[in-house]
């Protein structure tokens, strides 16, 4: 295969699994609500919030490498093409 064709697949597989994973966690965090439950009773709904942050929280340093690795292969994309430019018009 040839480079660009590569390279351009490996960029838009980086993306395809960032947006899933910004798809996944945010139907995670869907239920997460944002109160603090102080009375007892309601110990079922803190267990419930504390297991969806925890889900969150698994999942979150996943994204932020996937994240840093798509922008070095965007970078890496802008700088093949600026390099190709320069040495058209050498």
């Amino acid at each position: 295969m040839p480079f660009v064709p590569a390279m351009w697949t490996i960029w838009g597989a980086l993306v395809l699994l960032f947006s899933a994973l910004k798809l996944y966690i945010s139907r995670l965090s869907r239920d997460e609500e944002d109160q603090l439950i102080l009375d007892e009773s309601f110990e079922h709904l803190r267990l419930e919030q504390a297991a969806i942050v925890a889900k969150v929280n698994k999942v979150e340093p996943v994204e932020h490498a996937v994240l840093w690795v798509l922008c070095a292969m965007s970078l890496f994309v802008v700088c093949y093409y600026i390099l190709n430019m320069v040495n058209q018009f050498r």
